[in-house]
């Protein structure tokens, strides 16, 4: 009788087991694509990812951290607290940037450099902004005098503080930030289970995966037109693609007029001035989007020849320029681009 008992519990347990396993499958959400938008570091974001619930606010929580750390904008972020020479412990994000802006020094062979800072604010396209006139008296002078204190081997990174040659030296993260940022929302995903999604901050790209219908993501590279409003978007070309790190670079949407000199926001740091060439836009694909943001930068920097060299230098990335060719324009690629969309 008693093993009767036993039976009979034991096969109601079971069963009791069976229900409130089904019961939480059944209620297990089921995945589907959600579509995240707003506004972070002065521009807009587009998020797309499949999951089982909306990421939204672990999204959010890691632009802020990221803000944080590197936003010249934020007075109380680590950047800012390092250009203002307060003594200030560096944080991963600032560590990572850092790291990446070495390399890409070093490979752009100087056309890349994050204490680029004081002259852009110099040219009127930094943190500190335009005065109010939009005028300056910018002569060789000013620029000679700045550049005395510009140049990544004034600083050091040591046991996380960054060790300055001048106290005047001052960061700008602006040319790689939101390629970074974008590998840092695309780690939140990753880390939540998303395998197919795909992050854009301010035109910068991580994607992986397929859309909601099942087909590579289809991204943009936006054709070159003289337009601060950034309103026009009339697109060079549509790729399809499914795992890419990509970042665009242009001085069509960032500039100003003074007199009748155009004053691109690319400053050279190596002759302390805007630089001038029939570069219109660079768009790069590499493994990180924090390093394609800086690459692009860099070609910005260096013109279509040289860009294309540092590019295939570089043996992790490729590169699509736009260049001026009179009325019209022209599009080369580094060797491997087509190769490198199709993986």
């Amino acid at each position: 009788m008693n093993r009767r008992k036993i039976r009979i519990a034991s096969s109601l347990i079971g069963i009791v087991i069976a229900v409130s396993v089904l019961f939480f499958i059944e209620e297990e959400p089921k995945p589907q694509y959600f579509h995240n938008q707003g506004r972070v570091f002065g521009t807009f974001y587009s998020i797309r990812y499949e999951s089982g619930k909306d990421l939204h606010d672990s999204i959010r929580a890691a632009m802020k951290a990221f803000d944080n750390s590197l936003s010249m904008f934020n007075p109380h972020s680590t950047i800012s607290a390092i250009n203002a020479n307060r003594d200030t412990v560096t944080d991963i994000y600032f560590d990572e940037m850092w790291d990446e802006a070495q390399r890409v020094n070093t490979l752009s062979e100087g056309a890349f450099d994050i204490t680029v800072a004081p002259l852009v604010n110099l040219w009127g396209f930094g943190f500190k902004g335009r005065n109010d006139q939009g005028q300056w008296a910018i002569d060789q002078h000013a620029v000679d005098s700045i550049r005395s204190f510009v140049g990544f081997r004034k600083v050091q990174l040591v046991n996380h503080r960054v060790i300055k040659a001048d106290p005047r030296i001052m960061l700008d993260a602006g040319a790689v930030a939101k390629g970074q940022a974008c590998d840092v929302v695309a780690g939140v995903l990753a880390k939540n289970g998303c395998k197919n999604y795909l992050v854009e901050i301010g035109g910068e790209i991580v994607c992986r995966g397929v859309n909601a219908k099942g087909d590579k993501w289809h991204v943009g590279i936006t054709k070159p037109a003289d337009d601060i409003t950034g309103r026009q978007s009339e697109l060079q070309e549509i790729i399809a693609v499914s795992d890419i790190c990509m970042a665009t670079s242009g001085n069509y949407r960032n500039f100003y007029y003074d007199g009748e000199q155009k004053r691109s926001h690319t400053i050279d740091p190596r002759t302390g001035s805007p630089v001038q060439h029939s570069l219109l836009s660079a768009t790069v694909i590499s493994n990180t989007c924090m390093r394609a943001d800086a690459l692009a930068t860099a070609c910005m920097v260096l013109g279509a020849e040289k860009a294309k060299e540092m590019i295939e230098r570089s043996g992790d990335a490729e590169c699509y320029l736009i260049i001026a060719k009179g009325d019209s324009t022209e599009v080369i690629t580094s060797e491997k681009w087509e190769e490198r969309l199709q993986k």
